[in-house]
Formats: structure tokens, sequence, C-alpha cells
């Protein structure tokens, strides 16, 4: 708590509770003693300034406030310090540029012997409350102004007194004189016409009693020559007094005379519409475009299956029955008819009917009324049922374009996709792809196990391909067994590999027909756009070929078209054959590099790498092998096998030299989009080698946390509950954004060797590096070097206060066993 000693005032670490109160004050709270120098502030005056605690303690007013604003407030603070306490508001220039508008209560604080130590400031920022006074006073003018401007007369009135102050304007809407009515008692009720009176008074009342926003009703008031005009009048309480009575209305009268003549001849033109309308079966609608509100015509609600009796239209029961993929169309419709894009709503559209059958509704319509400022007020339509001509045309569209066997579409149909792709790529310049599939050995399961057998299959092949693109691709077929595949503006051309092998695999899947398991492969071509051919026809041609080409080479492959690809994803495909083959005879190997503790300089952690020496081609690096993994699905295998030896030495040495030895292993975002059941048995195995979870961190990019999807964040969620800390790779080279590590539980950040190369000669490459180290620790992140070579650069990052470091001036990757012989040479140094 404070303390109010003989001779000062002191805050000490029994204040706590009292701190947290202070600091969450709205309000700047200091205390400054007898030589105007600060003892004390709360937090919100540290927001105020934006400066730190250390920067104001002790320090004299000025230093903080400025010279001009210590000058201001001096006198107001002597009178504090002579004993007295004093409020005052003043607008208060910042020290850097602007100013602030304030209310302070300064008090001086006493010793015991009455002498004054100091003195507390409370000051409030009262800024916004002057702006928002001003601004008061400048709209109530402009209101003024406006609605005079637009024709309207103003009035106001005291429902009170009964007094009513009216606007010149609206004196001339009624033919008087400025002089010729007074600004008395119920002024314009006396004018009202009798027969509205009750309908206005309870409308008004409507607002008083808070059951209305605004007060609004039509009526009609007698002009100075004796005829009456129709009024539209506005008005709303803009001041009440202590028992919510209303002591102030403002509004406004419209002359709507030439609207109310123009409704009658509406309607009687509306019900000889009417009675022509129903004789074609259509139904008619009239619209409040303001409350969505309609009446329709019996036909109307007949059509839709309904009573017209109990029927009800408005829009809200109209959307509800609208199709969802209608809405947009329709919305659209409207908007480009109230624009005057088009002289008429017109739209078809799907709405559920009475039982439920969705029906197919032709709507015609024309907005026929607008208010003053131009917006719409009421719609006259009419609507047609159409649903039997829209199954004819869904019918005779079908047959020409879809295959009646598995629904995708025919041979006329792609060409006319393919035909609106190569266009599309051309004027996006991306490249484009049509791939040629034919079942192997269909033909053989045809005529062995009968047509209906081969129309299911057929049946199945197809649904397999369509899993395997976008939705924004199109899967035909062409007949028999041929598929063709349209893959549109592609930004990755290897993608159209990708596709391809999930085509190859789909298919080898064996097939389950009438409890007959079948197998077929598939062969694929593969053609580009715009680089094997320009044009429809060649583009097929070529696909097809490399499709026989694919059958020749054995089936159950693809095959491009160019034979410099061709021959590049031979190469691809035999990697990644000899790659799953290592593998599967364990030929993979897990090395270890050592991560230095830069304060002492003893090797805490270690990376796991994997490597691949290859029988025939010695060790292949993972830069080539890697990402043929990831493509091909056997990284989730590589990454088991990893954290599993990174399981069985980490248990090792933390036993035998390091009780918190720590490795890491590296987590492609492939691995991350598997199944959340895969990072379950990882920690159930950590928790079967009696590992606690700090053992293992785990290594991610940064280009993992922007898809920040769920998927992602449940498994870095997963990774902190269990205790297994996440390290940060290529900090610095990519997306870097301090959002998601402040987002997701990051530990470590990896600057990048790239960084670290030219640390010695490259003055912005220290910097980036000191200021990543810095803004890590502000963060509680710990900092790992890569590729640290030299001595130079070592110390240098040392100075920079980096915590740990790896590279080969460490260690190169080791085999485990050599990398044990580093842990014993390190344990058997003294200290």
């Amino acid at each position: 708590m404070l303390t109010n000693k003989t001779t000062k005032i002191t805050f000490g670490d029994d204040a706590g509770q009292l701190r947290h109160l202070i600091d969450a004050l709205p309000v700047c709270v200091s205390y400054v003693d007898c030589d105007y120098r600060y003892q004390f502030i709360n937090q919100t005056y540290l927001d105020w300034f934006g400066i730190s605690r250390r920067e104001i303690i002790g320090k004299h007013m000025w230093e903080v406030i400025g010279e001009t604003a210590f000058q201001q407030v001096r006198p107001i603070v002597d009178t504090a310090l002579s004993g007295e306490t004093i409020a005052y508001e003043a607008t208060i220039p910042y020290q850097f540029g602007g100013a602030r508008d304030i209310a302070a209560q300064i008090q001086p604080v006493f010793a015991e012997d009455r002498t004054v130590l100091g003195c507390y400031a409370m000051v409030t920022d009262i800024s916004q409350h002057k702006r928002d006074a001003q601004q008061l006073h400048l709209n109530e003018e402009r209101w003024q102004l406006a609605l005079e401007s637009s024709g309207d007369g103003v009035w106001d009135w005291n429902p009170q007194t009964g007094v009513e102050i009216l606007s010149d304007r609206l004196r001339e809407i009624y033919g008087y004189g400025k002089d010729d009515i007074a600004d008395l008692a119920e002024e314009l009720d006396k004018r009202t016409h009798p027969e509205d009176l009750q309908q206005m008074h309870m409308d008004r009342q409507a607002h008083f009693d808070g059951l209305t926003p605004i007060y609004i009703n039509e009526h009609r008031v007698q002009c100075k020559d004796g005829h009456w005009k129709w009024i539209l009048t506005r008005g709303t309480v803009i001041q009440r007094d202590e028992q919510g009575r209303p002591l102030r209305v403002v509004g406004t009268h419209t002359d709507i005379s030439e609207r109310k003549q123009a409704e009658v001849a509406l309607r009687e033109s509306e019900e000889r519409l009417r009675m022509a309308l129903s004789a074609t079966h259509q139904g008619l609608y009239d619209m409040n475009l303001q409350t969505g509100d309609a009446i329709v015509s019996p036909e109307y609600a007949k059509m839709l299956g309904y009573a017209h009796e109990h029927f009800q239209e408005n829009r809200a029961n109209w959307v509800a029955r609208l199709h969802p993929e209608d809405y947009p169309i329709a919305a659209r419709a409207f908007r480009e008819h109230r624009q005057g894009l088009n002289d008429e709503y017109r739209v078809e559209f799907r709405q559920k009917k009475a039982n439920g059958e969705w029906g197919w509704i032709l709507s015609v319509g024309a907005i026929v009324e607008w208010d003053k400022d131009g917006k719409p007020l009421r719609m006259l339509g009419t609507v047609l049922d159409v649903t039997e001509k829209k199954r004819a045309e869904a019918l005779i569209w079908q047959q020409a374009n879809i295959d009646t066997l598995t629904g995708l579409p025919n041979r006329r149909m792609f060409y006319d996709r393919l035909d609106h792709d190569i266009k599309l790529s051309k004027r996006h310049q991306l490249s484009l792809a049509v791939l040629f599939i034919d079942l192997d050995f269909f033909k053989e399961v045809n005529d062995t196990l009968g047509h209906a057998t081969g129309d299911a299959l057929l049946i199945e092949a197809a649904q397999r391909l369509r899993a395997c693109v976008r939705e924004s691709d199109t899967v035909a077929r062409l007949g028999g067994d041929e598929f063709t595949v349209s893959l549109p503006e592609m930004h990755d051309e290897n993608r159209t590999e990708t596709i391809a092998q999930n085509i190859i695999r789909s298919m080898s899947t064996p097939f389950l027909i009438a409890d007959e398991e079948i197998y077929l492969s598939a062969s694929v071509g593969i053609t580009l756009y715009p680089r094997d051919a320009d044009n429809l026809d060649d583009l097929i041609k070529h696909a097809d070929q490399a499709m026989y080409a694919a059958k020749g080479q054995g089936r159950n492959r693809f095959s491009y078209f160019t034979p410099d690809l061709q021959t590049a994803a031979l190469a691809r495909m035999r990697m990644t054959n000899d790659l799953r083959s290592a593998l599967s005879e364990n030929q993979l190997q897990v090395y270890f590099q050592p991560i230095v503790d830069m304060r002492t300089g003893k090797i805490q952690k270690a990376e796991a790498l994997v490597r691949w020496p290859h029988a025939q081609l010695g060790f292949i690096s993972p830069m080539e092998f890697i990402p043929i993994a990831e493509t091909s699905g056997l990284i989730v295998a590589i990454g088991d096998l990893v954290f599993r030896q990174a399981l069985y030495w980490v248990k090792k040495w933390r036993d035998a030299y390091h009780a918190d030895f720590q490795i890491t292993v590296n987590q492609s975002p492939m691995e991350f989009q598997g199944d959340q059941e895969r990072y379950l048995n990882w920690i159930r195995e950590l928790s079967l080698r009696n590992l606690p979870g700090q053992a293992i961190t785990v290594e991610i990019t940064e280009g993992l946390l922007l898809d920040a999807s769920q998927k992602i964040s449940s498994k870095l969620l997963q990774f902190r509950d269990a205790g297994i800390q996440v390290a940060l790779d290529d900090f610095g080279t990519g997306y870097s954004s301090l959002s998601y590590l402040k987002k997701f539980d990051i530990d470590y950040l990896k600057i990048d060797q790239s960084f670290i190369r030219n640390l010695a000669s490259d003055a912005s490459d220290i910097a980036l590096s000191e200021a990543i180290i810095m803004m890590a620790h502000k963060l509680d992140l710990k900092v790992v070097a890569e590729g640290v070579e030299t001595v130079r650069q070592n110390e240098l990052l040392q100075q920079a206060g980096c915590d740990f470091a790896q590279g080969y001036l460490f260690s190169k990757p080791l085999p485990p066993q050599d990398f044990e012989l580093l842990l014993q040479q390190q344990a058997s140094l003294p200290g």
C-alpha cells in the first residue's frame, strides 16, 4: 500500500494489489515531489506518452511533457504545492506536436508536521468530449440548412407548452407569409383535417412512449386559400425532462399532394390490370420496397400451392422459399433495374412450393414509385410458373452434353469446356494441361465378367477420377474406357504430374463390383498448352499419343508428349521407386548435427537430419529426394523414421550425458496436413519411453503458419500441451510476421544461414541478426543461429546475445555413434 511517512512517500512491494487497481484506471495518476520530479506514474500515463516507466521516474516535469506544457501547468502545480487542492481544465500541448484537452485535479500530500511533500495529479482526457460538443453544434446548423434547401418545412415544438416554432419554408408550403402565422401553441394542429387528427395524435404518442424510432404520419392540412394539402410529417424527440416526458420535438413537413393524386389514379389502372392478368394465369404482386410487404393476387398464391386468404407475402417469406443458389441472380437483377441498367426486373428462379417441391418462377416487374430522394418505394410485377418449360430444356441439354452412364460431360461438352479453358489460359497467360486416360485391361474384364460389370466399373472409375481434381477442372468420358481431363490455369506445372500420379494410384486400388475384386490400372498421356500445342484438336491428339507411349512403356504410368519432359518424369518416377525401396529396406539413415549453447560452448541439443546413401548413386542430397518424398506421400514415413530414431538416441544421451538434452526434428508442411492421430501417437511414444515432451523440438517453416487453419492450430496445441517445443526455421527469409509469433506458441527462432554467412563483412546482416535476437528475447523466445562456420561469426553472435548456434565450426552432421564421441569428449573435460 501507499505509505505517508515523515519525510517522503514510498511505493514498496506491498503495494501490489493497489498498484494493479491504479494501473487499471482510465485516468492518468502521477505524483511529483516539491522539485517537480516524478516519483510515481500509473500505466495510463505511460500509454498516453508512449514511453517507459524508467524514462519518467526521477525526471523533471519539463523533461517528460515539454517546456511549453510545463510552463502552462506550473502555476497550477505551485498552487497545489502550497497546500491547496485545485481542479482545472486546459488544452495541453504535446512535446512533439499536437495537443490534448484535459480535466485535472491536483491534491497536495502532507507530512505529519503539515509540510507539503508533493502532490498527486489525476488527469482525464476530455478531447473527444470537446470535439463532440463542437460537432453537435455544427451538425444542428447543417441539419437546419439541409432540410430547408431540400424543400421541406421545419418545425420545433415544445409539447409541454404547446408552442411551435415554424420555418419560413413551412409557412410557404401553406401559402402564408412570414407574419401570417405566429409561433403559438398548437398552431399546426388547428389546421389539421378533423378526420386525420386522431391517427396523427396516436402516431405522435407512440413515438413519445418509445414504441417507434421516429414520429411519422400523413395527414391533410388546410392552406391559407382554404384548400387541403396532403403532408408527410416526420419528427423525433431530442430532449426529455427528468420524468422522461418530451421537452422538445423537431421535425419536417413535406408536401405529398401530387403523390396522393397519382396513387388514386394508379390504383384505378391497377385494378383494370389485375382483371386482365387473371385470365392469363399469371400472378400479380404489389410490393412496398420500404417494408418488404407485398399484396398479391389469388393466382400468385395458388401458383405456389397456398390458399390466398391465409397467404402472407413479404421479403422474409420470399427469401425463405427461394433456392439459395438463385438468390445472387435475383438480387443482381433487382440491383441492375434499380440502377437504371435494365428497364425491367426480369429473372427466373426456383421457389419451394407448399408441397415441398421446387418450382421455376419467371418474375417480371418494375419500380413505379420513388420518394423525393430517389429511393424506390413501390414495385409492381407478375409471376409465371415455368417449371415444365425448364424441365424440357434441362432434358434436352443433358441429352446433348452428359454421358448417360457416368454422368460426366461427354465429348461435345468436353470440347466446349476445353475451348473455353484455352481462351482463359491465354488471357491470363497461364499453362493448361490435358490428360488422356485409358483403363488398362478393361476390355478383358468387360469380355470376361459381362457388360453390366463393365458399366459398374466405368461408373466407379468416373467417381475416382472426379475425386482427383479440383471443382474447376473438367473430367469427361469420350467413349468406351477413355476419359479426358482439362486442368486450366495451372500456376504450377508440377501439379499436373501430381494429379496424374493420384489418378494412377486411385485406379490401381482394387475395385469391388458385385462381390468381385477387380484389378485395373490406367495409362495417362499429358500435353501442355501452349508449349505442346495452341489449339483444341492438337492438344487432344498429342495427349492421345502420349497415352499410347505410356501404354508402350508398360502401362500403369503417365507419359508427357514432350520427350524431354518425359525423360525427367521417368527419372522422378525412378527416384520415387528407389526411395520407396530404400524405406522398406531401411537404407535411410539419421545423422545428428550439434547445437551449442553459446554461453557455455557446450553441446546441449542436436538436429536430426535424414541421409540417403543410394547403392549406385552414392549419397543423394535431401534437396533432391525430400520434394519427391513430399509429392509422393513418402515424407510421412520418413518423418516417423526420424522421430523414432530421435527418441532412441535422446533417451540414451539424456541418461548418459545430459539430463536436459534435446533433439530437433523437422516437419514438412505436407506432414501437418495429415491425420490428427499421427502426432497423438508421437506423444504416446514419448510417454512409453518415459521421456518428457521437452526432449523433442519440432521444427517448422514460416509458410506453415500462414495456413492458420484449425488443423494446423490444433496440432501446434497438441505439441504445447505435451510439452514439445516448436522452432521456426529460416526466420527472416520468408513471410516473417510478428502476428503469428504472438498467435502461436513458438519457442525458438532459427536465423537463416544467409544472414550468418556475411556477418563479418556486411553490417546490414549484423544489424538484422541483432534485431531478430532482440525481438525474439522481447517475446521470450530463444534464438538458434544456423550455418556458423567461422570463429568471427561465433564471436559476433555471442556479442549480439544469441542463445544457440550450429554449423561446421562445431561439427558437420554425424552418424549417431560419431556424435556420441563428441558428447563423451565433452563429458571428459573439467567443469
